[in-house]
């Protein structure tokens, strides 16, 4: 069950490294409305910049700090649950907005995987 644990931590952690290192500025069909970039998609939001960058920054150190909790156990818990809560807004933002169920799907899987983390 660790492996299964450790490659959770991997995919979750690595996705959203990607999507927030790598993709920020390139186009998503995940991305909410029809925004092109990661600083549009949170002004679909009504969101606006200040805040793009501060969840942009907890999710790149929370996700850090879950690849580093294969190493280090203590940082498991808070990693895997902070992340979670930012998942869930991801979440709530698409509904918001009304997008179709299917852009939160990247979200949601990885809001799964945490609550995975979290129960095993």
């Amino acid at each position: 069950m660790e492996e299964v644990k450790i490659a959770l931590k991997i995919i979750v952690g690595l996705s959203l490294l990607n999507v927030w290192l790598l993709q920020y500025n390139k186009p998503s069909r995940w991305r909410g409305g029809d925004a092109k970039t990661m600083m549009q998609e949170f002004d679909v939001y009504g969101l606006g910049s200040t805040m793009c960058y501060v969840v942009g920054f907890l999710k790149v150190g929370f996700s850090l700090a879950l690849i580093a909790s294969i190493w280090f156990a203590d940082l498991e818990l808070v990693a895997a649950s902070a992340l979670g809560l930012l998942l869930t807004g991801s979440i709530l933002m698409h509904i918001k907005i009304k997008d179709a169920l299917i852009k939160s799907f990247p979200a949601a899987l990885f809001l799964l995987f945490c609550l995975a983390i979290i129960g095993l």
